[in-house]
């Protein structure tokens, strides 16, 4: 997965434009790099074929971060012709505080942020064995062009993208969390009991269910974080929910998803993979518990 971020990250850049109104636009900009992504895995399966078993065999992938690299300086390159925003400042001496962005800490006192909080941290680790596994484990099942089979998750993200409005104003803040939870459990239920021969339908399903765990939980957790942080707060907010997430949660998450691999590897060099995504699978289900036992019900006004 590593692989495709920068050529991502490029196409969010180029993008980008100065954002007059940000609620409307940026959108755009979020889909445009989500786009980026799958014509990422399009073409290392169909242009260089480097995820083909005999070339797997050869080492191609190694160019991959080859792509990488070019796409990496030439996003750097181009980060220089960004016009120049200076931070918003309304009048008066800013503190040391918000400065780091260190108010936003004030957030955590409200119980119902902090079991947000709690459970954005945890729901990390299974998302780390999505993004640390998916790829070996389809190349291990000698699955032909595996790249683009995963990029279908970046597909089903548009798609459920738009569908996420519906779910929350018909369902609200909680169920429609709790969903985007329990589609982790199942996504991995799903990997653990497929196979590349006649149950690969589930490997897909469970691929395509990207959409939901991702938007269902992080896209919407950034609309919660908006809606609880206010104005004032909000950017220091949603700097405090990566850290806790992006840094704090994958760092975790991909610790423990090395530990289980590596629990479940075989002398061939082969994995017992059903043990591997159970693991992740039951931890999703664990916090989809935690969340819907200590989470209170709340109405969030906020326009998607």
């Amino acid at each position: 997965m590593i692989v495709y971020m920068p050529t991502l990250a490029l196409v969010n850049s180029i993008s980008f434009y100065q954002m007059k109104d940000p609620a409307k636009y940026f959108p755009h900009v979020r889909v445009s790099g989500t786009l980026g992504w799958i014509v990422a895995g399009l073409i290392i399966s169909f242009v260089f074929k480097w995820d083909a078993a005999e070339n797997i065999a050869n080492g191609m992938l190694f160019n991959t971060f080859i792509m990488v690299a070019i796409a990496s300086a030439v996003l750097g390159l181009y980060s220089f012709s960004l016009p120049k925003t200076s931070p918003q400042n309304k009048g008066g001496t800013l503190s040391l505080s918000e400065i780091l962005g260190l108010d936003a800490l004030k957030l955590l006192k409200d119980r119902n942020f902090l079991v947000f909080f709690m459970s954005s941290v945890l729901i990390c680790i299974p998302l780390a064995f999505y993004y640390q596994n998916i790829s070996p484990f389809l190349t291990e099942l000698k699955v032909e062009n595996s790249t683009a089979w995963a990029s279908l998750g970046q597909v089903s993200e548009v798609f459920f993208m738009l569908l996420l409005p519906f779910f929350f104003k018909k369902y609200g803040f909680k169920k429609t969390l709790l969903f985007g939870m329990l589609a982790w459990g199942v996504r991995y239920a799903l990997f653990a009991f497929g196979n590349s021969g006649d149950l690969f339908f589930m490997l897909i399903l469970g691929i395509a269910l990207h959409g939901i765990c991702y938007d269902f939980f992080f896209v919407l957790g950034q609309i919660y974080t908006d809606s609880k942080a206010g104005e004032k707060y909000k950017n220091a907010a949603q700097g405090l929910i990566t850290l806790a997430t992006y840094g704090i949660g994958m760092l975790i998450g991909f610790w423990v998803a090395g530990q289980i691999v590596d629990k479940n590897a075989l002398a061939d060099g082969t994995h017992t993979w059903q043990d591997v995504w159970l693991f992740p699978a039951i931890s999703a289900i664990g916090v989809l518990i935690l969340f819907g036992l200590f989470f209170k019900n709340e109405t969030i006004k906020y326009k998607v």
